[in-house]
């Protein structure tokens, strides 16, 4: 269990992140929003580095229980497919994007430990995507023109496409659904 201040130094450093990127914030950023010396954050996180891949398997174990909680909540993979786009659509209403996508856009000088957990993610959902698709597609709801694993990977670069993509119109969250729907109604199968 994280004790407060180190949870705290996360969450802003999740937003910081989340909104800006990896290049544009910094400790004295942190230091400001939570209310402490910049000496304070690095006795829990000695450098930068340290602190993004916390952030990142923070992130993961988050996205996790939130798969989990999907499945728990809606039996149709249909619907899992659908909350799972939904969790992109809320992060614009934040103002925020993907933190693994915005972390993505820096990788030239991301260290290696930051960089598995990236992967790491983005293969988390994979597989999970793959699972509901293959669910779907055995359940005959959903439709697959490639591979399980093909359409994961599209829908996910979908999502972070189209959450990037969205924060150029006034509308963001018209933007990302007008951007979801063809992929949605390409994978549906009509009754």
């Amino acid at each position: 269990m994280k004790g407060k201040t180190a949870q705290q130094i996360l969450d802003v450093a999740q937003d910081l992140v989340q909104k800006r990127g990896y290049n544009a914030f910094s400790y004295a950023d942190i230091s400001e929003q939570v209310g402490i010396r910049k000496a304070s954050i690095h006795y829990h996180f000695p450098s930068k580095d340290n602190l993004v891949r916390e952030l990142v398997k923070c992130y993961r174990e988050r996205f996790r229980r939130i798969r989990q909680q999907i499945e728990q909540k809606n039996d149709s993979p249909e619907q899992q497919l659908m909350q799972f786009a939904l969790l992109y659509r809320d992060s614009l209403q934040q103002d925020q994007l993907c933190l693994c996508g915005m972390l993505t856009a820096d990788w030239a000088v991301l260290p290696e430990t930051v960089r598995d957990e990236i992967k790491g993610f983005f293969s988390d959902n994979q597989t999970w995507l793959a699972g509901v698709l293959e669910r779907g597609c055995q359940a005959g709801v959903l439709r697959c023109q490639s591979s399980d694993e093909a359409e994961a990977k599209r829908i996910l670069a979908t999502c972070q496409g189209a959450q990037l993509f969205s924060r150029l119109a006034d509308d963001k969250i018209s933007a990302f659904d007008q951007m979801i729907q063809p992929l949605f109604t390409e994978l549906l199968c009509k009754s």
